[in-house]
């Protein structure tokens, strides 16, 4: 209700710059559908994303070690 901090400030996204955690949860709470909105297009950025980083990790060989580390990262992500 009162974070006024990005919405994912870790990802390159010009939405998760551009609007903020509480913007979004009163678009919700109002039913308004731009939350939907950007709630989708901050999921597809993120899942898009990670499929960059698993390629990218697949080709240098090293994806194994990629994965061991970022699924207890992913598991804590909200």
């Amino acid at each position: 209700e009162k974070d006024f901090s990005p919405i994912d400030e870790g990802l390159d996204c010009e939405w998760s710059h551009y609007y903020n955690k509480a913007y979004v949860r009163h678009l919700f709470k109002s039913g308004e559908l731009l939350g939907l909105t950007i709630a989708s297009v901050q999921n597809l950025a993120f899942y898009l994303w990670l499929v960059k980083e698993a390629r990218k990790h697949i080709l240098s060989g090293d994806f194994m070690s990629w994965k061991n580390e970022m699924v207890p990262v992913l598991k804590t992500r909200r």
